[in-house]
């Protein structure tokens, strides 16, 4: 559905090509951008987005591999 303006874990999951729960850890540390509303992680796709283009931006800058 490309009209949504949320993406879910499954996607994210699919999407970095990593387990769900993986995902789930990454939101709880908040890696991955997120609000918590109750026990629901509401990721916004735009800035889910612009956050997947950046993996990796700071150890390139710096000279080091990711």
């Amino acid at each position: 559905m490309p009209g949504r303006t949320t993406i879910t874990v499954p996607e994210i999951s699919e999407r970095l090509g990593l387990c769900e729960e993986t995902v789930y850890e990454l939101l709880k540390s908040k890696e991955i951008p997120n609000i918590r509303y109750g026990r629901r992680y509401i990721v916004s796709r735009n800035a889910f987005e612009n956050w997947e283009r950046t993996i990796g931006m700071d150890s390139r800058q710096s000279g080091k591999v990711a």
